[in-house]
């Protein structure tokens, strides 16, 4: 009889080896994890009609652009000061101290005088250039953000039809060009997302610990962006570091997704070393590329400071870099310190509403040949049935972002918070209603995905989406209807005193 199990010596227990511990496997993304649409599959007919809607944007700001031929608002500084680097490689600028923005902005203006000469095209050229480059953008971002050509389109249009960036576009400022490198910088980081993501999916099994990504040249063009437009106005800085935060985000949630152990900790390994290169040695190279009419120029304004101060901290630092850093804190203290009243400042809260415009240009005792009166009035205002639809939208925004964990949603609320949020920060400084330039085009997107659930997806009955298409065809006509009705304010083209009057919808705006 054989023995009991129990009694059996070790020894003649079989040796049966534990299996190795098994590679994560990646688990197949579903609706919940997976919220970021795929590409509609129409590349060409996309890239189609946004180059025409591009090209029609820009004809429509250059119609007229050279009236009038004086220098508008603060073109009194950036076109002259354009002209300067032009002649000396920096502002020559010894009379007064307005010199408070970095020069890539001026240098954008300085090509347009260069290819048409010191005049109101050349110094007007460039950001017409800008304005229809960001309309053409936003239809790209808005396309991958909601997965659609036609809400793409429908945000270019939108955009398109925007008083306050179709007058901006029409100006030697900075704002435009502050406006297009933005957007763009954000467009290159939600491609890189994408990217990132489809390599870690591509990935059948994906180690505990992660693997290394590859090249990320997406993230390196947006944070090149970045630091243009900080060299553009500092403003943009705080678009750097908002979604230099959220990209790290992202990382985290593409290896979450892929089923890794510890994502903050992957994120910190495989993307943080990567991301501190890209979005912040890139942006600060950038941002000093700028200057180097600055560092050639033997009389650059306020070169010689370290030389003359040699006693100053940190001797060790090269004394250009040490002027370069004392007149920079000179900006500082200038831009913290601006508080003197101006007619058309406004708060970052009026400006949601078009509570003060800005008037560029207003000559006074035009006559017509019949003796009446003629008004020619130049208006930095919104489209008022576009932005007054912005803070419902930026509610419902919010919304989606929390309900609905909406990608896209987020993006603009980052957006939103980095380009009007911020002002809140000093509200005793004087501010305009340009200022929020940046932040426009993440508004109407924001408008645009209100657009969508009104439209409604391709789930929905069929009847639903006619009636919902139909109204977001009607409210873009309103849109369109009301800067058709606003061009003239916006071109100063001559209108009678009653016409004008009819076009001055609040108090706040003469």
């Amino acid at each position: 009889m054989a023995a009991p199990a129990e009694t059996v010596p070790p020894a003649a227990v079989p040796f049966r080896p534990h299996p190795p511990a098994p590679v994560r496997r990646r688990p197949v993304p579903s609706t919940r994890r997976d919220r970021t649409p795929p590409l509609p599959d129409d590349a060409r007919l996309s890239w189609v009609l946004t180059a025409i809607l591009g090209v029609a944007s820009l004809a429509v700001r250059l119609w007229g652009i050279t009236y009038p031929r004086d220098l508008l608002f603060d073109e009194a500084y950036y076109p002259p000061q354009a002209q300067q680097l032009l002649t000396w490689g920096f502002e020559y600028n010894r009379g007064y101290s307005f010199i408070v923005h970095p020069p890539l902005g001026k240098w954008l203006i300085a090509v347009g005088e260069q290819l048409f000469g010191y005049n109101s095209f050349g110094w007007r050229f460039p950001s017409a250039v800008a304005g229809a480059v960001a309309v053409v953008v936003l239809v790209r971002l808005t396309r991958r953000l909601t997965g659609s050509t036609l809400l793409g389109l429908l945000a270019g249009l939108l955009l398109a039809l925007d008083g306050l960036s179709f007058t901006l576009s029409r100006i030697g400022l900075l704002d435009s060009f502050l406006q297009v490198l933005v957007l763009s910088a954000v467009t290159c980081l939600v491609i890189d997302r994408d990217r990132v993501r489809a390599r870690i999916r591509a990935v059948a099994d994906v180690p505990a610990a992660g693997f290394r990504i590859g090249p990320r040249g997406w993230r390196i063009a947006a944070g090149f962006l970045f630091g243009a437009a900080c060299a553009v106005k500092w403003s943009g800085i705080w678009f750097l570091a908002f979604f230099a935060v959220l990209a790290l985000f992202w990382d985290r949630a593409a290896w979450r997704e892929a089923g890794v152990r510890r994502p903050t900790r992957t994120t910190l390994r495989r993307g943080l070393p990567g991301a501190l290169w890209a979005l912040a040695a890139v942006p600060v190279l950038t941002y000093l590329a700028s200057f180097t009419g600055w560092f050639l120029g033997e009389t650059s304004q306020g070169k010689a400071w370290a030389q003359q101060h040699p006693d100053t901290a940190f001797p060790f630092v090269p004394d250009a870099l040490r002027s370069l850093w004392h007149e920079h804190a000179k900006w500082l203290e200038f831009h913290n310190g601006l508080s003197a009243p101006h007619p058309w400042e406004s708060g970052p809260w009026s400006w949601l509403v078009d509570g003060r415009p800005i008037l560029l240009w207003n000559p006074q005792g035009l006559i017509d040949p019949a003796g009446d009166q003629v008004v020619r009035y130049i208006l930095m205002v919104g489209t008022p049935t576009l932005w007054f639809a912005f803070a419902p939208a930026l509610l419902w925004t919010l919304w989606r972002m929390v309900a609905r964990r909406d990608p896209a949603a987020l993006t603009v609320v980052v957006a939103i918070a980095a380009g009007w949020l911020t002002w809140f920060i000093n509200l005793d400084r004087t501010m305009f209603i340009f200022y929020m330039a940046p932040a426009v085009p993440f508004f109407v997107l924001a408008v645009t995905l209100v657009l969508q659930d009104v439209i409604g997806s391709t789930g929905a009955d069929s009847l639903r989406r006619q009636v919902g298409l139909g109204a977001v065809c009607l409210y873009v006509s309103l849109v369109a209807a009301t800067f058709v009705f606003f061009l003239p304010v916006l071109t100063g083209e001559p209108l009678s005193h009653a016409d004008w009057l009819r076009r001055m919808w609040f108090p706040s705006w003469f």
